[in-house]
């Protein structure tokens, strides 16, 4: 394509982008969509925007090869649209204003955990929905659970590598159970299990604070089994039918959806975690989605127009 093709891609691409965000903007007051311009009763919690890249994900389910587990496949996924996801973990006296207001129960916490800006322990799934459910309602925003997914794509290098390393071709039952032994040894040390003051475990380069310390966070992500002796993949049970999550950290933990103490039993499979909290992220509104496709696409266009451009003008020298 000439940079003259791509000079007109971007004046016919603008005007639609443009249209389509008007278009939103008409159907939002005709009242075609649900939009409630509301007075919010509490302000959003500190967050940080996440942009999209391309990044190696390995999958969150088990894996299983002639009854030995295998690593789950890791594969480079592209990610578009922006997340917006909470700073720092949710707090005690962020959890007690819900519990205040009785829509949450309290928190199983330690004796003494009366500072209120440490991060809440001693919530299930369940406690986490709920609080979730409640911050949406007195913000006027959309805040949920974030997945295992958008865990590893928000920690960026604070996300574990679950993986054994031993290759799928290995018949000896030994070496993967030595491999096995240590990593869940490695998963056990812990220098000191107490929840710890923000900031306390560092930050990612994408800005997110105290991913990967010592207090695992909930995830809407349903731990699953796949056997891959059966040549197809289990589908991925609704979550309305999940009795067990992912719990991410220094590892994923999978837990009983009801568990408020980790160390009380639930975890399924390996080391069980220090400590269970939780963050949440943020569902970006329709007109926000319709301007973040915009934003996206006219960059787009122009990042290739102006590659073409450079390439006309070289070969034109």
């Amino acid at each position: 394509m000439t940079g003259k093709d791509e000079v007109s891609a971007i004046s016919i691409a603008i005007p639609l982008a443009l249209l389509a965000i008007l278009s939103g903007a008409v159907a939002v007051a005709a009242g075609l969509v649900p939009f409630h311009d509301v007075d919010p009763a509490l302000p959003s919690p500190q967050s940080v925007f996440i942009e999209g890249r391309t990044f190696a994900y390995r999958d969150s389910a088990e894996y299983f090869r002639n009854g030995l587990a295998v690593d789950a496949p890791r594969k480079d996924v592209e990610v578009r649209t922006r997340l917006q996801i909470m700073k720092f973990q949710t707090t005690r006296g962020e959890y007690r204003r819900c519990v205040d207001d009785g829509a949450c129960i309290p928190a199983d916490e330690p004796e003494g955990a009366v500072t209120p800006d440490m991060p809440v322990t001693g919530v299930s799934y369940e406690d986490a929905v709920r609080y979730a459910a409640w911050l949406s309602k007195r913000t006027g925003q959309t805040w949920t659970l974030p997945t295992d997914f958008e865990f590893a794509h928000a920690a960026a290098d604070r996300f574990p590598d679950d993986a054994l390393g031993v290759s799928e071709d290995e018949t000896n039952p030994a070496v993967r159970w030595l491999a096995d032994y240590e990593r869940e040894a490695r998963r056990a040390a812990s220098m000191d299990p107490r929840p710890q003051p923000k900031g306390t475990f560092g930050i990612s380069i994408t800005g997110l604070v105290d991913f990967g310390g010592n207090i695992w966070e909930w995830t809407s992500t349903c731990n699953r089994r796949v056997d891959l002796d059966q040549g197809t993949r289990n589908e991925k049970p609704p979550v309305s039918d999940c009795g067990i999550f992912i719990a991410s950290g220094k590892h994923r933990a999978p837990m009983s959806s009801f568990i408020r103490n980790p160390k009380g039993g639930g975890c399924s499979v390996g080391a069980p975690p220090d400590n269970l909290g939780f963050r949440l992220v943020r569902h970006m509104t329709l007109m926000e989605s319709i301007s973040d496709f915009a934003r996206r696409t006219a960059t787009d266009i122009f990042a290739r127009s102006t590659k073409a451009y450079m390439e006309t003008s070289s070969n034109e020298g």
